[in-house]
């Protein structure tokens, strides 16, 4: 039997750098947004033994793709644990809405989602904690897809707070192109030094990314994108790009603004959530378990 599993799709409403750590890795200040958009994961859960991605990512070889590595690494920490037979295997496919490379958390979202899902249906009965945490070694972001609250998150991304946010219209443009998070992160004149702040503080101030600068000299296509928004509201970029998305009150406005966005460009207008649709399906499918 196949079942389907919400990937839903985040922004990074502000992101600051307080500071570089001896291991290379950046302290972050940032508020994620959950949005009502996102892939879906297909997936059926059979004895097989083996592990099947179904339409292969361009350019992601299938052992490097987040779906198969969240896979195997639940798979082998449940063998590890006894709690799960030898012979448990799963044929996984994702339907991408998406864009690859778009700072809108796609690869993290697929792992959490696989997380989960396996979880469920092979009855590992690991925690959300543990799941968490295994989420962690595959990706910074992975772990607030697990929990699936809004949060104001600290340290590389782990340390989670959640918080309810108004639940904004977004505008989320694509600029066809990619940035890379390794190549923003190492740039010289990366701010890296900006104050640490209590969380009040800043959901008072002013919303800004300390990547933008950075992006934006390394990307000319993005540049103009952002320019192109600033016509018509303040832009904004989420985590290292290369997606720009910009805030409206009602569903209307940001439509007609997503109306005029020229072909080469692409986009989708998305409700801010609280709650990830991959908690509510969770939750849905313990009470129909249950009933």
């Amino acid at each position: 039997m196949i079942t389907k599993w919400p990937s839903p799709g985040k922004l990074n409403l502000f992101l600051y750098i307080v500071g570089r750590r001896s291991d290379g890795y950046h302290n972050l200040q940032t508020l994620f947004q959950f949005l009502d958009y996102g892939d879906t994961l297909l997936v059926e859960n059979n004895h097989s033994g083996e592990l099947t991605l179904l339409k292969s990512l361009p350019g992601v070889k299938d052992e490097n793709n987040l779906i198969i590595r969240a896979a195997k690494l639940l798979r082998d920490q449940a063998k590890s644990y006894g709690a799960l037979s030898h012979n448990a295997g799963a044929t996984l496919q994702i339907d991408k809405q998406l864009p690859i490379g778009g700072g809108v958390g796609g690869g993290s979202s697929n792992a959490a989602t696989v997380l989960v899902a396996l979880n469920y249906l092979w009855h590992t009965n690991f925690s959300v904690e543990q799941l968490a945490a295994l989420g962690l070694q595959l990706g910074a972001d992975v772990p607030v897809f697990i929990y699936g609250l809004s949060s104001f998150s600290e340290g590389i991304g782990e340390r989670l707070t959640p918080i309810v946010l108004s639940k904004k219209w977004y505008l989320v443009i694509y600029p066809g192109v990619s940035t890379s998070t390794y190549q923003i992160f190492n740039d010289p004149y990366l701010t890296r030094n900006t104050p640490c702040r209590q969380m009040q503080e800043l959901l008072l101030g002013t919303f800004y990314n300390d990547c933008e600068a950075v992006v934006r000299n390394h990307c000319n296509e993005i540049e103009q994108l952002m320019s192109w928004v600033m016509l018509y509201a303040r832009p904004h970029l989420t985590g290292t790009g290369s997606c720009v998305f910009a805030v409206f009150d009602t569903e209307i406005l940001a439509r007609q603004i997503l109306n005029r966005v020229p072909e080469r460009w692409t986009g989708f207008v998305a409700r801010g959530a609280n709650l990830s649709v991959l908690y509510h399906s969770v939750m849905s499918r313990f009470i129909e378990q249950n009933i």
